[in-house]
């Protein structure tokens, strides 16, 4: 499964191609409550044909109406703004007090559709410059997420391959943890050179790897836009993934387990090549606390724990696993 984000630029890669007229539509500014943040993509094909969204289905009907009403008129980029009076943003669904501005691109060759989409193929972090004046689009790699930033001249997004996550062991709370990063358009691999675990593995969509949990970190060059998770219990395969991924420039790295277990880990990891600010990387035990005590809400804890890292959300620690388990003086394998 594709990430939406990609799936509308792949989709406006086909029409193109097909020699269809299209525009890619952006949120670039929005006040008050919004249905979607800033970024989000539409792209509308000949006819009304959609894929993605900007709001919650009426700004959408009304782009529709207007493509299949007069077709595509526009030559080069247009800001549209919806919900400027309130009669306007009840109108299109809007909450209260909400106004969004959308970026209107008609799409040809000088786009670079393709060549954003081959960037993104070999795991590239691109900058995509629109010059609102002419149309014309230029592409470089950057090495930080620099979001999204509209001036007088040029419009400019920055695209990355889909947010991967690595899962060490292949049990019960794996396909429970796997399934729901699918749903939040994780590319996700699962690594289990145990047999018995493996060929048991009945979710469709993952990656699943055989081989030592170290060689998969290594090959697959973890960077800023991945989190790996060590869940087997098993020290041998953990501590062999954790050794490496500390190392790398994934922005999450946790392991399962008690208080005590996590304290051991940690000692282990000072015998390796690994510096005291690379161990005090490691999150665990991993998750936030709700009482968790089975393997879907335990998956769940951990996931919330993820998606607020990815998102620069700072937890307090009152609501951190360790924390609370410290606080309250009980320790039970997880959350």
């Amino acid at each position: 499964m594709e990430s939406v984000d990609i799936e509308v630029l792949r989709t406006c890669a086909t029409w193109l191609a097909k020699g269809k007229a299209c525009e890619l539509v952006t949120v670039v500014k929005t006040w008050g409550s919004s249905p979607r943040p800033e970024g989000s993509m539409l792209a509308i094909g000949e006819g009304g044909q959609v894929v993605g969204s900007v709001s919650g289905g009426c700004i959408e009907d009304d782009l529709i109406a207007q493509v299949q009403e007069h077709g595509f008129q526009r030559q080069f980029p247009e800001l549209l703004t919806y919900g400027i009076t309130a009669d306007q943003a009840h109108r299109f669904g809007l909450p209260c007090g909400g106004t969004i501005q959308l970026l209107i691109e008609p799409l040809s060759e000088r786009s670079r559709i393709p060549d954003l989409l081959a960037m993104l193929g070999q795991h590239r972090l691109v900058q995509r410059s629109l010059e609102l004046a002419s149309g014309a689009v230029s592409l470089i790699e950057v090495g930080l997420d620099r979001g999204l930033h509209l001036s007088e001249t040029h419009l400019n997004t920055t695209h990355g391959p889909r947010w991967r996550l690595l899962i060490i062991g292949a049990g019960q709370m794996s396909r429970f943890l796997a399934s729901i990063a699918l749903g939040l358009e994780f590319d996700v691999t699962v690594c289990d050179p145990r047999e018995e675990y493996r060929d048991t593995w009945q979710l469709d969509g993952v990656h699943i790897s055989r081989e030592m949990p170290d060689d998969v970190v290594l090959e697959m060059k973890l960077d800023q836009r991945c989190a790996v998770v060590a869940l087997t219990h098993d020290p041998k395969l953990d501590d062999m993934a954790l050794l490496e991924a500390l190392k790398s420039d994934a922005f999450y790295v946790g392991a399962i387990g008690s208080r005590v277990n996590n304290t051991k880990r940690r000692e282990r990891l000072t015998l390796f090549d690994l510096s005291q600010e690379q161990i005090n990387r490691l999150r665990g035990p991993v998750g936030i606390y709700i009482g968790s005590k089975t393997p879907p809400e335990i998956a769940v804890s951990i996931m919330a724990e993820i998606i607020a890292v990815k998102n620069g959300v700072k937890l307090p620690k009152e609501i951190e696993v360790a924390y609370v388990k410290d606080v309250a003086g009980f320790d039970s394998p997880q959350t």
